[in-house]
């Protein structure tokens, strides 16, 4: 049960994070939010880096990089697929791919989850999916990329939940802050490369700043939710986050919820419980 309440803590403040930075985005630019929040998030890591002990190995430090590398990936594939596809498609795609890619490798790496949490695994692929879909307006050409990078952002964050969830119990917060750092630095490449300017030119774009807080909680907790039970678990509920931001809209932005997210909500909440249950 701490798992379960550990990971969908997580869920909420990844679900904050993201609504605070899409609302933030829309009134200034994507990029300087998206390097605030980083840089927020590094922030956030390394004070808990200072203050809480632990003793991190190399090999700890090295799984942190990896995050890092997962991390700043999945965020650029993300941003140039809402740059060239529709939302409602790269969205989904990459949640699911955050959840499934974890999961996989738990599973193949030894892990075995009752017959019960699987049903809710099962439950919360489509729920994440439909969840996070916006209702096709057109068939846009740019559909095809999106899908693409859609599954790409979808690694990278798999990649992240996937190597974090090596960091064992008692190495600290240096493997966090480490995966911070990298991301940092790989959005701000990504930003460059694809033509962007990360250069915060207007005062909200430093509400990014508290986004990247939001986040900072999310990884403690995800990372403690993987110290208190299985990572497959941990990472699909982890994943449930567009239920979060999409529930956020519909209260505080009055943004009208599709019949196909209401199912996606469903499902997810059968999930919660079939995980919570076993």
């Amino acid at each position: 049960m701490i798992t379960v309440l550990l990971s969908l803590g997580a869920a909420l403040a990844y679900g904050l994070s993201d609504f605070l930075g899409g609302v933030i985005s829309r009134r200034t630019s994507v990029w300087p939010v998206a390097m605030l929040a980083c840089a927020g998030a590094a922030l956030g890591t390394l004070v808990l880096a200072v203050t809480v002990s632990g003793t991190a190995t190399g090999a700890d430090i090295a799984w942190g990089l990896l995050a890092g590398v997962g991390s700043g990936t999945g965020t650029a594939f993300l941003y140039r697929g809402f740059a060239k596809g529709r939302m409602g498609v790269v969205a989904p795609v990459s949640a699911v791919g955050a959840a499934l890619l974890p999961a996989a490798i738990a599973v193949l790496t030894g892990e075995r989850p009752s017959a019960v949490v699987w049903v809710g695994i099962v439950a919360a692929l489509p729920g994440i999916w439909l969840v996070s879909r916006e209702p096709a307006t057109d068939a846009s050409a740019g559909r095809a990329a999106g899908f693409l990078d859609g599954i790409l952002a979808g690694a990278g964050f798999g990649v992240l939940f996937a190597a974090l969830g090596q960091v064992p119990d008692g190495s600290g917060y240096w493997p966090v802050m480490a995966a911070q750092i990298v991301s940092l630095i790989s959005v701000v490449v990504a930003a460059l490369l694809l033509g962007g300017d990360p250069r915060p030119r207007q005062v909200e774009a430093w509400w990014g700043l508290a986004a990247g807080l939001l986040a900072t909680l999310a990884v403690v907790a995800f990372l403690l939710a993987t110290h208190e039970g299985l990572l497959s678990v941990a990472a699909v509920l982890t994943s449930l986050y567009p239920a979060f931001t999409v529930l956020l809209a519909t209260l505080l932005l009055g943004e009208r919820l599709h019949r196909s997210q209401t199912i996606g909500l469903a499902l997810c909440a059968v999930s919660v419980a079939c995980v919570a249950a076993g």
